[in-house]
């Protein structure tokens, strides 16, 4: 197979879709792999080290996108991209669709086969591809809502810390899962007071065992977090629904109850964002200010640190890649009910249920498509 590999686009993302290390995995089992010049210095990796790994590298991002049957990325396609995506080729990336109808259309409109790594899961129930980026989401959520305090930026100058005789800040962050346990982890670690609010009753008792008494945890509930954003310092975005618009925790109007200069870092705002006043921003220009509240909304957070981030990506999604490389999309998807799950869009159809919901367009179910039978009624 011929995979590609095209520098991201977006802005200030540096991160890149394979390392060098897999890249030479898989020219060693005959395939062949086309990189865009300079795709992967962002995050360290110069075209000299695809080339010793036996990569071929291409001038240009339309070379790859041409001769490429799988393109392997890491942020969703953006609009500049989308004329260059073929009938029947893989596009295996984040793509959070559910947020992004014209990237939704655009996806339909071409027939190609989309796999998205936020919806692949794995036999524990758990979403394999999007913990990695989650980790380092949620760890660097605290990193950028405790910078964003600073009074220069708008923030109201406390220390997250504390300091002897000053009390440390309020974190609260809504949703426990992997973002909201790894927020939890820097900010306690840093000796902030930390509240984790989720609706779901074995999360809240996972966190109770892991952080003892370190970590507050409170029912997720309109009541709850209205209570609780009064003394709020920073508060991390990190509700996730899996192929779904993020649930809208708080609204406009609850800003005005909040202490001015506090800071909201809205990570799930790939998936629409848990604040009503949420839109994205980027690592140029990373936050705004809306009722004296800081909005941090970078949509791609992990991208800051794009070594880690692409090293933990890529050891995360090789083994899918190798999959599609070695027994092709058809096979691969009949075979990996997981790999199955990640599959939001094929040949012009939704095949990702939650998708179709969120965006209200027809759904087909992916099982049918190679023979299987629909199950989505038992799920």
């Amino acid at each position: 197979m011929k995979i590609g590999i095209v520098k991201e686009i977006k802005e200030r993302e540096n991160r890149v879709g394979l390392i060098p290390a897999f890249v030479a995995s898989l020219t060693h089992q005959k395939h062949t792999v086309l990189v865009e010049a300079s795709a992967g210095v962002g995050a360290g990796f110069s075209d000299q080290d695809y080339k010793k790994a036996g990569a071929s590298i291409c001038k240009s991002a339309n070379e790859v996108w041409k001769q490429a049957d799988m393109i392997v990325k890491v942020k969703e396609p953006l609009k500049a991209e989308y004329s260059k995506i073929r009938k029947d080729q893989i596009v295996f990336t984040y793509l959070h669709l559910a947020a992004d109808r014209p990237l939704t259309d655009a996806l339909v409109k071409s027939k190609a086969v989309c796999i998205a790594y936020e919806t692949v899961t794995d036999a524990r129930g758990k979403l394999p591809l999007l913990i990695p980026m989650s980790v380092i989401a949620g760890r660097s959520s605290i990193i950028m809502g405790s910078y964003f305090l600073q009074k220069q930026f708008g923030g109201s100058g406390l220390l997250p810390c504390g300091v002897p005789g000053v009390l440390p800040a309020n974190v609260l962050i809504l949703g426990g899962g992997c973002v909201g346990q790894n927020a939890a982890l820097i900010a306690r670690g840093m000796g902030a007071d930390v509240t984790i609010v989720d609706s779901y009753q074995p999360t809240l008792e996972h966190i109770t065992n892991v952080f003892k008494t370190s970590v507050k945890t409170v029912y997720s509930s309109p009541e709850n977090i209205s209570a609780l954003l009064p003394t709020a310092d920073i508060v991390i975005g990190a509700a996730l629904i899996p192929g779904l618009s993020t649930p809208r925790l708080i609204m406009k109007s609850m800003l005005k109850t909040m202490k001015p200069g506090s800071v909201i870092v809205d990570v799930a705002i790939d998936q629409g964002g848990c604040c009503e006043t949420s839109h994205a921003t980027t690592h140029d220009n990373p936050v705004y200010e809306v009722n004296g509240i800081v909005h941090y909304c970078v949509a791609n957070i992990p991208g800051a640190f794009a070594r880690t981030s692409t090293i933990s990506l890529n050891n995360a999604t090789f083994p899918f890649v190798e999959k599609l490389a070695n027994l092709g999309y058809e096979r691969a998807l009949k075979e990996d009910k997981h790999l199955l799950n990640g599959l939001n869009v094929y040949k012009g159809s939704i095949t990702h249920k939650a998708v179709a919901d969120s965006l209200k367009m027809k759904y087909v179910c992916p099982e049918t498509l190679f023979g299987g039978h629909c199950t989505c009624s038992k799920k």
